[in-house]
Order: structure tokens, then C-alpha cells, then sequence
């Protein structure tokens, strides 16, 4: 399997291109390796493909902040493993067709709007959060989700009714042009009025739909989420998004991530890290102490004679694993506080009593000994 091109690299630009430097990178390499212009050939195709691909994730602010800290690992189609890539060149033409406006490539009409006949467009993207537990993000998860999206009709087969004819007002491309004469001659160009940009007109439009050709439904969906995702990351579902009006591409479904609060343990990056209570006396002789594992299990952990309030124990493999479960497992860091008893008996109280007179002497030295230390500091 051949390795994926870094993006800045194929589109020839700096990491802080700016949105202008990428189109006009994009545009270049889309005009020279356009299919129009490279008949049956194969390279330039993969390149005009490579070239959209990079483009399409460069592009959008949120998919470039991804590229940049994860590279081809970046979550989205496919289980977080790269850029989304193109299925055909409909797909981007449908997405960046705007882009080669005005170069009227070839018989295919692909490369201008006026030459074009008219397609349905591409449903809308959906966005949704999905909330996971740390055990979810080590082990990976299946999650059902239950989504409203709008399907192809069954009355219909999504077609939006029978007796389909090409607009004659716009020819079938969707578009008209409107001339204004002043100093200058001003040409532009809008959605044809009479079939709404879609090139064609339905004289029976289905009851059911009413001539969408799609309808809104509620559908449960499974989502795979991978190993090691975090906050904010984001998975990019291809094609699971609403569907286009009248049989068109369906937009694509984002599930964002976000990490629920876990009552034990707090996250920085792969590593773990919690608080536990030890008994005093524990601090002081020393012994060991039973804490809970995110897979269900517990580890005992041995605590010295004479540990700190504050020290940290770090727990080597204990934490999360990085994304895709690619690389080590953090590691787990267990901070010692004190677990200062409430309800002492009266025995209990006797023999703390008899500590402290043990203990006087020695800690009236050790705090005369820091108050003077202070007192030579400040003076």
C-alpha cells in the first residue's frame, strides 16, 4: 500500500498558507491534472484526486486543526485513519465546482456552470456529540445513536414523482444568466426560477413527498468509535448525513467527541491521574493500598513508611492508549492525601493522646526550629 503524501506537500504550500494561497494552490494543480485535459490517464487522475483530497481537509479550519496534530491518523471516515478522499470525480466537482468556474474544460462540461447540466445537489451535513467514558476510550466502542435525517422516499424511490422533463427555461443546468447594461456590461448568474436549480421539472410530483424526493425520519445508527479518541476529536461519516433532494448524494454525519466526568479519575492526554485516601497510620507504618482499574479490575499499591501527604506514585501502562491504539499506554498517576479520622472511640482518642505526649518534645523542636528560620528570613 502505497503512503499518503503530506497535504502541504502535494498542494505546495506552508503550514501557514492562508485560505487564498490554498485555492490558488488547489486551482493550479486541479487545471493541469483535470480529466478533461489528461484523457485516460491514470496518474493524472490519482493526482487530481490527491490534489482535491488535500485541498478538502486544508480548507476546513477544523479538519486542518486535526491534520496538524494527528497527520493522516486524524479522525474522520474510515475509523480516524486520514483524509476522507473522493469516490469519484462527481464527488468533487459537486464540491469544488465552483473553483473551475469559467475554464470551460472539454465536451464533459465539468468545468463550467453555464455548460453543466443540472444535477439534484448534495444533502446537508449533520452534526451530533457523543458522549464516552474512560472505559469507552481505552477498550474502543459501538455506540447506537438515534438520529433525525431525511431518506429517500419509498413512495417515489426518492425520484420526487413521474413525468420528469428538462426545464425549458434553463435547458437542464439549473442555472440563468441576467445581463445589465450600464457603462459596462455586467453578466451573472442565479438558480433557475422555475425548477429551483435542478434542471428539471416534475409535472407529477409525489403526494407523499411532495416532490422532494426524501422525507424526515428518525433511525437508529451504530457508530464505531476507535481506541484513544479525546475531547473535541471528531469522526467524519461519509454519506450518513441528510440525502439530497430528488435521488441526490447524501451529505456526510459528524460526530464530535466529548469525555464524560469520571468521579475517580481525571485525563492528560494518554495519562490517568487520581487522588486516594490512606489512613494515617498507614502514612506512618507503611503498607499497601487497593485502588480500581478503568478494565474492572483493582491493583495494590504499596505505600513506604513515612509517604507524604501530596506524593505522587506513578503506575506504569495504567492509563489510556493513544489513538488507534497505536504506541504504549500512558501511565497512572496516584496522588496521597490523608484520611483523618471523624469518629474516633474513646479508645482511639486515648492512644492518639498518648502519641502526642510521645511525640511533644520532638515537634516542639521542630517548630521552634522552623519559626526561627522564618524569623531570619523576614528580618
Amino acid at each position: 500500500m502505497a503512503t499518503k503524501r503530506d497535504y502541504y506537500e502535494v498542494l505546495g504550500v506552508s503550514k501557514d498558507a492562508s485560505a487564498e494561497e490554498l485555492k490558488r494552490a488547489y486551482k493550479k494543480l486541479a487545471i493541469k491534472y483535470h480529466p478533461d485535459k489528461n484523457p485516460g490517464d491514470k496518474e493524472a487522475e490519482e493526482k487530481f484526486k490527491e490534489a482535491a483530497e488535500a485541498y478538502d481537509v486544508l480548507s476546513d479550519q477544523n479538519k486542518k486543526s486535526q491534520y496538524d496534530r494527528f497527520g493522516h491518523d486524524m479522525p474522520n471516515a474510515g475509523g480516524f485513519g486520514g483524509g476522507q478522499g473522493f469516490s469519484s470525480f462527481e464527488d468533487i466537482f459537486s464540491q469544488f465546482g465552483d473553483i473551475f468556474g469559467g475554464f470551460g474544460f472539454g465536451s464533459s462540461g465539468r468545468g463550467g456552470r453555464s455548460s453543466r447540466k443540472a444535477g439534484p445537489p448534495r444533502g446537508q451535513d449533520l452534526q451530533i456529540k457523543v458522549a464516552l467514558s474512560y472505559k469507552e476510550i481505552l477498550d474502543g466502542v459501538t455506540k447506537k445513536v438515534r438520529i433525525k435525517r431525511y431518506a429517500p422516499c419509498t413512495y417515489c424511490n426518492g425520484k420526487g414523482g413521474s413525468d420528469v422533463t428538462t426545464c425549458s427555461t434553463c435547458n437542464g443546468t439549473g442555472r440563468v444568466r441576467h445581463v445589465t447594461q450600464s457603462f459596462f456590461q455586467m453578466v451573472s448568474e442565479s438558480a433557475c426560477p422555475t425548477c429551483n436549480g435542478m434542471g428539471e421539472v416534475i409535472k407529477n410530483p409525489c403526494s407523499h413527498c411532495r416532490g422532494e424526493g426524501r422525507v424526515l425520519e428518525e433511525e437508529m445508527i451504530s457508530i464505531k468509535i476507535p481506541v484513544g479518541v479525546a475531547e473535541g476529536q471528531y469522526l467524519n461519516m461519509r454519506g450518513e448525513g441528510n440525502c439530497g433532494p430528488r435521488g441526490g448524494a447524501s451529505g456526510d454525519l459528524l460526530v464530535v467527541i466529548t469525555e464524560k466526568k469520571d468521579d475517580f479519575y481525571t485525563r492528560d492526554g494518554d495519562d490517568l491521574h487520581c487522588d486516594i485516601q490512606i489512613p494515617i497510620h498507614r502514612l506512618v507504618l507503611g503498607g499497601s493500598q487497593r485502588i480500581p482499574t478503568l478494565d474492572g479490575g483493582e491493583l495494590s499499591i504499596k505505600i513506604s513508611s513515612g509517604t507524604q501527604v501530596g506524593s505522587i506514585l506513578r503506575l506504569r501502562e495504567q492509563g489510556l492508549y493513544p489513538l488507534n491504539g497505536r504506541g504504549g499506554r500512558g501511565n497512572l498517576f496516584v496522588k496521597i492525601q490523608a484520611d483523618i479520622p471523624k469518629d474516633l472511640s474513646s479508645r482511639e482518642k486515648q492512644l492518639y493522646q498518648e502519641l502526642a505526649e510521645l511525640r511533644k518534645k520532638k515537634e516542639d523542636e521542630q517548630e521552634e526550629s522552623f519559626i526561627q528560620k522564618m524569623k531570619k528570613m523576614f528580618s
